[in-house]
């Protein structure tokens, strides 16, 4: 273990993460690959469906990067789809990010995530309950998921279905006492199911990130945390669909395919659709051409036939 630099911490031990030690079933050895979650900087865990949306993905991203560059540290699984993308949109932040897994913490799982588990070992951490070389094996994550919401402060979900891993890991949060919010989704998606019914049972709804700081403040304050480094104070334009900086410099100097990029969203539309959104000096543009061109720079997505919809 020493060669792969992997630390074990004891639930008896003083440098065992606090927060742990207050759920039922705490691990009794937490192995760690990079270090461990701070105790004085808030945590919060992104969850959600792995086979996300263009919109889920938008939204893990956008709330990832808000946490990382507010010290606000990011706890996930490292699966694919929303767990990953949110953290590694922490990490870039230049934030933190720690990564619980169902297998050892020298085995990368998923494979696919190798990039984002570099990343975590140098910008947080790799976390687990299993010794060095368990395999990722289906009934491992189950249990992995109370870490996962044992070591945050609060848990979000972003897309859900009816029947999904995700509410297992809502069910242990509440049972920890940890507060739940939930992104909400269309009625008609499967993808928010899950969401929208967590809302119907009380759960908290996340539709601006400002105000979601200010209520976690306040749960981390009454969690034994200072949050003496946690916000610089930067606002955050709630969940908006404004232009990135880096896309608004490859579309500058062509108005008429910002003005097209800026009349799409996360729900498909046909030319014709998105022409009625335009402002009138842009309405005779070639719409399908310039959409065909954002498809090309990877900012618009086909998702079928005519259909367009914004680059999550």
């Amino acid at each position: 273990m020493e060669e792969k630099e992997i630390r074990v911490f004891r639930k008896e031990e003083k440098d065992y993460p606090r927060r742990l030690k207050e759920i039922p079933k705490p691990p009794e050895e937490l192995y760690v690959l990079g270090s461990l979650p701070g105790e004085q900087m808030p945590s919060v865990a992104v969850i959600g469906a792995r086979d996300c949306s263009e919109y889920g993905k938008y939204v893990a991203a956008h709330l990832g990067n808000v946490f990382g560059r507010n010290g606000i540290q990011v706890i996930s699984g490292m699966a694919r789809g929303i767990d990953g993308i949110a953290q590694e949109a922490a990490v870039d932040a230049g934030g933190r990010s720690f990564a619980v897994l169902g297998s050892g913490v020298d085995v990368c799982y998923p494979a696919g995530n190798r990039r984002l588990y570099e990343k975590l070992k140098a910008a947080g951490g790799i976390l687990s309950e299993y010794p060095k070389g368990t395999p990722a094996i289906a009934r491992h994550f189950p249990a992995r998921n109370r870490i996962v919401s044992g070591l945050a402060d609060a848990v979000i979900v972003v897309e859900a279905r009816e029947k999904s891993g995700t509410l297992i890991t809502v069910d242990m949060a509440l049972e920890q006492g940890r507060e739940v919010y939930v992104v909400p989704g269309r009625i008609t998606d499967s993808l928010s199911v899950g969401c929208n019914r967590l809302i119907k049972l009380g759960a908290g709804i996340l539709l601006d990130t400002d105000e979601f700081m200010e209520e976690l403040k306040k749960i981390a304050e009454r969690r034994y945390t200072t949050c003496e480094d946690w916000a610089r104070g930067e606002k955050t334009q709630g969940l908006s669909m404004e232009v990135s900086g880096e896309d608004e410099k490859m579309l500058t100097g062509e108005p008429e395919l910002l003005a097209i990029y800026n009349a799409l969203d996360f729900s498909p539309a046909g030319p014709e659709q998105i022409r009625e959104r335009l402002p009138k000096k842009y309405r005779d543009a070639q719409i399908p051409l310039q959409l065909i061109r954002l498809c090309m720079e990877n900012l618009a997505l086909q998702v079928s036939p005519g259909q367009f919809c914004r680059k999550g």
